[in-house]
């Protein structure tokens, strides 16, 4: 799945891309995604123009010119694709991941522009589309989700707290959405390495100062994993010609067996499931 980095990345190409665009006409070919696609959504969607391209956690939104927000969640495989009009793209995909060219199957939706088409490809349908009618009820969505990584609510004082007398470990309050937004799987071990925190450390016994590194050390990973254009399963540019790079910067995740890359450190890298998840961390510096 897509974490913030990976989203990030999109929303900067779809903002460079289509802001500022009307869109002419919208095909919705299989309504059947994880949420599904709402009736009136064309209506809704229709000789708009995209006023900016904001993201929130894993989620994108496109603020239209009528005042509506389209909300859009790529799940497990979902990836955003630009076509341009009587143009042979040698790449189309605006993420790192999955076929960097246009798919011929699970192509569930299309927004036309001008002289070019978003196309919505998702072989699992576990990502969708929803529309928000005004920014108090933006705000609503989100309300139960916890504060971003970059937000200055996300700090060791409210990590500490939150944590306090909490059976369950760190790297699944990590990944869950409802602590902080947006980090998944591959940067939470890779946050708790820099930490020098084991995964499957409860809690109530992290410390106040090992709550100021995972608040700074979260930052780092993300930021670090942004300009780097994130993580790539496979080796290809995006439509915009970055590559996602940060693969190459794992310190442990899928490293099972091989030497901690700390200097000094003769630990090995063990993989362990947590809460049904691959963890990857070092046996000998995270504690």
């Amino acid at each position: 799945m897509p974490e913030l980095p990976e989203v990030e990345i999109v929303r900067q190409s779809l903002n460079k891309k289509i802001k500022g665009k009307i869109i002419k006409k919208i095909i919705v070919r299989n309504r059947n995604l994880r949420l599904k696609v709402p009736t009136g959504f064309e209506d809704c969607l229709k000789d708009q123009k995209i006023i900016k391209v904001n993201r929130f956690s894993k989620y994108l939104k496109l603020f239209l010119s009528n005042n509506y927000i389209c909300i859009i969640h790529l799940g497990m495989s979902g990836t955003i694709h630009l076509v341009q009009n009587k143009k042979k793209n040698k790449i189309t995909n605006m993420s790192f991941y999955h076929s960097p060219f246009l798919p011929k199957k699970h192509n569930h939706v299309e927004i036309f522009f001008d002289n070019l088409k978003l196309v919505y490809n998702d072989p699992r349908r576990f990502g969708f589309f929803e529309i928000i009618e005004n920014y108090k009820l933006l705000e609503k969505r989100f309300d139960k989700f916890g504060p971003e990584p970059f937000s200055p609510k996300f700090n060791s004082k409210y990590i500490f707290s939150f944590l306090k007398g909490k059976q369950k470990n760190i790297k699944s309050f990590l990944l869950d959405q409802k602590f902080v937004s947006g980090i998944g799987n591959i940067y939470a071990s890779e946050i708790l390495y820099l930490s020098k925190i084991k995964p499957d450390k409860k809690g109530k016994f992290l410390k106040k100062e090992e709550c100021k590194k995972i608040e700074i050390n979260s930052r780092i990973i993300l930021l670090d994993a942004i300009k780097k254009g994130g993580s790539s399963i496979r080796n290809f540019k995006s439509i915009i010609g970055k590559e996602g790079n940060f693969q190459k910067n794992f310190k442990v995740y899928q490293r099972e067996g091989l030497k901690c890359k700390r200097n000094k450190c003769n630990g090995v890298v063990k993989k362990k499931n947590i809460s049904n998840r691959s963890s990857f961390f070092c046996n000998s510096c995270q504690k």
